[in-house]
């Protein structure tokens, strides 16, 4: 494939807005992990409970996606987002204004997963204005809006020690009103949208056993990038002893290389197959998490979650080279399904750390059983290549799997 392409191919203005839009909602996901030390020192939370409201706007965010998946394939991707980024501003305004208790927390991250949700809107933008053979750097393009998270991670603990975390919800409406603006000047609804079905037909793709294999490894993918981003802050607070600016620029470091290779992952599925590289990927992952078990020295831990997140970005790239050729005409709802798988995933793992590590005294455990998940699914990639040969075989698909 050649970038030039890219640029003749699809509408270059509604590629950038998918990104923008899901980059901004990317940082307002993850903003209560970015300020989890801060907001554990004001409600005085053990790890166990940190990491349960950390995940709540990640699991909220997986039963948002299914609904905005619905929405996007019924009235148009622009559409959805724009609402999308309406409604997130009242978690926004409410966290900055109020939020003293924890129970007003949990409802802030509740309607935070709104923002997840916008995966399910911002990557069918992208992929309805490409052809097949570009499916997988568009939508690694549009995906790599995971970005957010450096910004989150890197200002927000900043911000914090200025105006507080309610203050940086506060600051947060910012970008999200100039993305919102810019989004409705720029993008544009693509032009092979579906036409609308019957609600239960939408529902029809549960029965296909590949959204369930894509699920599982979406669930690995991205529930491992989002669920460590939103750990990380205070592991490296809690485990190293630094400080919370400082944690927030090792999760910065960290998380760039998911963010920024994940597109790379889909250039190259695009060229060898996203099952072929996400083969090597779920190995790399496994040997990443199972050496951060040990609790090495900073300087190590660091090394290897570099390494481990980047392969978990480009595994994320990898599976959206797949999805649309599986279903292209129901990529707004199968998005929404396994988007919500990876967000199961993600809010699982910060809970399995700060779980075991109350449980056992140290993370070491919940490190080695994320490890044991990569092999895991590794090994249900190995089972489903089979069946996908065989239907890419039949369709007489041509891209590589």
């Amino acid at each position: 494939m050649k970038l030039s392409e890219l640029r003749k191919s699809g509408h270059a203005p509604s590629l950038f807005s998918a990104f923008l839009y899901f980059d901004v909602s990317f940082m307002i996901w993850v903003l209560l992990g970015a300020l989890g030390a801060y907001i554990t020192a004001d409600f005085g939370l053990s790890a166990s409970q940190i990491g349960f409201i950390v995940g709540i706007p990640i699991l909220a965010g997986s039963v948002f996606r299914i609904l905005v998946g619905i929405l996007t394939d019924r009235y148009g991707p622009k559409k959805t987002s724009i609402a999308g980024m309406v409604v997130t501003m009242v978690p926004l305004l409410w966290g900055w204004l109020f939020g003293t208790s924890l129970s007003e927390l949990i409802a802030i991250g509740l309607l935070l997963g709104v923002a997840g949700a916008s995966f399910s809107a911002s990557l069918p933008m992208a992929s309805r204005w490409y052809p097949p053979h570009l499916q997988g750097v568009a939508m690694g393009i549009a995906g790599a809006g995971n970005s957010g998270t450096l910004f989150a991670t890197l200002f927000g603990p900043r911000l914090a020690e200025i105006v507080g975390w309610n203050g940086v919800m506060g600051l947060a409406l910012i970008p999200l009103s100039l993305v919102l603006i810019s989004y409705i000047l720029m993008a544009k609804e693509p032009p092979n949208q579906p036409a609308p079905k019957p609600l239960k037909a939408y529902f029809r793709v549960f029965q296909e056993r590949d959204t369930w294999y894509f699920c599982l490894l979406y669930s690995v993918t991205f529930g491992g990038f989002v669920g460590l981003s939103s750990f990380l802050s205070y592991f490296f607070v809690n485990q190293y002893a630094v400080s919370g600016v400082r944690a927030g620029e090792f999760v910065t470091l960290v998380v760039a290389a998911g963010s920024l290779l994940r597109p790379i992952g889909g250039l190259i599925a695009d060229k060898i197959g996203g099952a072929r590289l996400l083969t090597v990927l779920f190995v790399g992952v496994a040997l990443c998490m199972f050496a951060v078990s040990f609790l090495p020295p900073i300087a190590f831990a660091l090394t290897v979650l570099f390494i481990g997140m980047g392969c978990l970005g480009m595994g994320n790239g990898a599976v959206f080279q797949l999805v649309p050729q599986r279903f292209h005409k129901e990529i707004g709802m199968v998005t929404g399904i396994v988007g919500a798988a990876g967000g199961v995933g993600g809010f699982f793992l910060p809970n399995i750390l700060g779980l075991f590590k109350d449980i056992t005294g140290t993370y070491a455990s919940g490190f080695l059983l994320f490890a044991l998940s990569a092999c895991f699914a590794l090994g249900l990639l190995l089972f489903a290549q089979h069946s996908w040969k065989k239907a890419w075989t039949e369709t007489k698909q041509t891209t590589s799997i």
